[in-house]
């Protein structure tokens, strides 16, 4: 019993930091007269940048250090679940790529997986009729993130372990990429190096982030797509 208090008192600290980080966060947003490219961002905590210490070292603010002539446009929510992707992706205009940076929600809220199939196939529909070129991109094992506890934390990587398998599966099928950072505790260096998490136990810092643009940049086509927003080598 003093075990368990010990541990709720834990999580409810941890929960307060998390609602700090997310009162705080604030998506990246980069408006560019004559864009050389055009991203459009939807999704969770994650697409905003939460956990970052700034805007400008979220993903989205490391995409936009990186490409300077890309147009950003993030219309990611804290909170934000599969269900709630439609209205972001709503409007009619076109973008180079699309970023959807979400299902974390869905695996720690315990939403019906069964469902999540169908939810992923209409938000990839959703999002080829903005673009030619979507990239998904969930969490990884979020049952390794410090902010959970045995057995809790065994619960969560089974259903993280689910979800990426469902994403990877409405990906192939339709023609999007998919972008994978589900690892085992062994491999996961989220459960390695306490750095790359957020003093809230769940999600990613600035190092953590940097370890998400790199996997972006090497597992997804988003760095053929953008390259015109890239400046050109020197000579």
């Amino acid at each position: 019993m003093a075990m368990l208090v010990v541990l709720s008192g834990c999580t409810a600290s941890r929960l307060r930091d998390a609602a700090e980080l997310a009162r705080l966060s604030e998506p990246l947003q980069r408006h560019v007269e004559q864009p050389l490219a055009r991203l459009l961002i939807v999704g969770d905590s994650t697409a905003v940048g939460t956990g970052a210490s700034a805007p400008g070292t979220s993903l989205a603010g490391l995409l936009a250090e990186a490409y300077p002539g890309l147009h950003i446009e993030n219309r990611g929510r804290d909170g934000a679940t599969l269900e709630q992707l439609p209205q972001q992706l709503g409007g009619d205009a076109r973008f180079d790529a699309v970023l959807i940076l979400a299902g974390g929600n869905d695996v720690i809220r315990l939403r019906d997986l069964d469902k999540t199939r169908d939810q992923l196939d209409g938000v990839i529909r959703l999002a080829r009729a903005r673009t030619d070129t979507v990239v998904l991109m969930p969490a990884g094992n979020v049952g390794n993130a410090p902010f959970f506890f045995p057995p809790l934390s065994w619960w969560m990587s089974s259903r993280s372990r689910q979800f990426h398998s469902l994403v990877q599966e409405a990906a192939a099928q339709q023609g999007a990429s998919y972008v994978n950072l589900f690892k085992e505790r062994r491999d996961d260096p989220f459960a390695q190096r306490r750095e790359l998490n957020a003093r809230d136990g769940l999600h990613p810092s600035d190092e953590g982030y940097q370890l998400w643009f790199k996997e972006l940049m090497a597992q997804s086509p988003l760095a053929r797509q953008l390259a015109a927003a890239r400046p050109s080598p020197k000579g």
